[in-house]
């Protein structure tokens, strides 16, 4: 059944309640697969499809919820916590145990951007090793490797629209000026339903993002322009690090440890150098700008009595 056009599929999500788990359970249920949202509370899951109790440190857990799935998404990370690097490993291997044992034909999951051959950020590392990981026991794996994904609820958004909204004047680290390829939230959502019609897409890894490659420093800056808040910025080179994960801290609602880990990535230039997807999940992705005003109008949404 799996890569079957058209074919309706058992679908297991883990990470139902994150970010993009919940529109991706959204994604699948509308085109009419049966999802089971897979959280560690399942009494607070307000989302489609069935809430399944599991959770990826407990491998007895998993079995169960994947009973009779075709395909099962993997969107956890540790990232905050301490130690996460050993945290999603040994996750990613028990989760992998389980899909295998019980049948599931398929792993799809989301990683992140970045050269193989670059002196890539702890953070980054780890994409790299759940994705290795994850089919250790032979089940096929689709990775999706992205960037920034710009929706209303992401990490990385929040503390670029928090920033702009927050501070008239800016003083930046030196890595705003490294280049990145955003990609809108529902687009990454389209990315990774579609790979479920193609089965050539088994097995494989893929580099998913938008039309535009953008320094940071240009993303707070158009932000900015969209939102009729003119800001003054200025980067400087003596914000290490540590410091600027605290900066973060303080000017955003990102605790210190999970914007550490994500300054460490911003190190990294995350482009697409290979963009076969597009070919096998023919769409044309929305640019920067629009991807923007559709976070804000649903954070907009969301803020509604």
């Amino acid at each position: 059944m799996v890569g079957s056009p058209g074919g309706a599929m058992n679908i297991l999500v883990a990470g139902a309640s994150g970010f993009v788990g919940r529109r991706l359970c959204s994604a699948l249920d509308g085109r009419g697969d049966t999802v089971r949202a897979m959280t560690r509370h399942p009494e607070d899951y307000r989302g489609p499809g069935t809430p399944v109790g599991a959770d990826v440190a407990d491998e007895g857990s998993l079995g169960s919820a994947a009973q009779d799935c075709d395909v099962a998404y993997y969107l956890v990370h540790s990232l905050g916590t301490p130690n996460f690097e050993e945290r999603d490993a040994a996750s990613a291997v028990r989760f992998g145990t389980a899909m295998a044992e019980s049948g599931v034909s398929r792993i799809v999951y989301l990683g992140g951007l970045g050269r193989d051959g670059d002196d890539l950020s702890a953070h980054l590392r780890s994409r790299r090793q759940v994705e290795g990981l994850l089919g250790q026991r032979g089940v096929p794996v689709t990775v999706l490797r992205a960037g920034i994904v710009i929706g209303h609820g992401g990490i990385s958004w929040e503390i670029t629209r928090q920033l702009v909204e927050h501070l008239p004047l800016m003083v930046v680290p030196r890595w705003v000026h490294t280049r990145t390829q955003p990609i809108a939230l529902s687009d990454a959502v389209r990315y990774l339903v579609g790979v479920l019609d193609v089965p050539e897409t088994a097995g494989r890894v893929f580099e998913v993002g938008g039309p535009d490659v953008l320094e940071y420093l240009d993303m707070l800056r158009r932000l900015a322009v969209i939102e009729g808040r003119p800001r003054l910025m200025f980067p400087v080179p003596m914000l290490t690090p540590s410091l600027s994960a605290l900066w973060l801290s303080l000017v955003t609602t990102v605790d210190a440890a999970t914007g550490r880990s994500l300054i460490d990535s911003m190190t990294n230039e995350v482009v697409v150098d290979d963009d076969t997807i597009r070919a096998l999940v023919p769409f044309e992705p929305m640019d920067y700008d629009t991807a923007v005003l559709q976070a804000l109008a649903e954070r907009a949404r969301e803020a509604r009595p």
